[in-house]
């Protein structure tokens, strides 16, 4: 099975639409075709994101996004990084590669082209939703 790291942006779009990330989120993840690897701080940084009241005006956000943190919490595989990067501005973006890093992921999925301006980190292809 994959390992796939799943970054906020994609776990917030796939709540608020029916597109590339849901069919991640719901038919992979959900669907157990796919490891989901978190940390601890990766999953701090999921409730702290998904509980902004901005997402109120989508219909049921918070709802789905509850429902999506307990399946989270039960079907995720935890890791706990060693290291510490600064490969990338963003010190949430370093917290994803160090994960990486540490589960070897096969995918980290991430809307965030400004930041993840490389194709890879080490065995870990980086690659957007579409």
């Amino acid at each position: 099975m994959q390992k796939i790291i799943i970054d906020t942006n994609v776990i917030v779009s796939s709540l608020i639409q029916r597109n590339y990330p849901f069919f991640i989120i719901n038919e992979l993840f959900i669907g157990d075709k796919i490891q989901l690897c978190v940390s601890d701080e990766l999953l701090t940084e999921y409730y702290e994101v998904l509980k902004r009241p901005k997402f109120s005006k989508f219909q049921d956000f918070f709802v789905k996004a509850e429902s999506f943190l307990v399946d989270i919490e039960t079907k995720a595989t935890k890791f706990y990084p060693t290291i510490i990067l600064n490969l990338i501005s963003d010190d949430d973006d370093n917290m994803i590669l160090e994960l990486a890093d540490e589960c070897k992921a096969d995918f980290v999925i991430t809307g965030n082209t400004s930041d993840f301006t490389f194709s890879s980190y080490k065995q870990t292809k980086i690659l957007t939703p579409r």
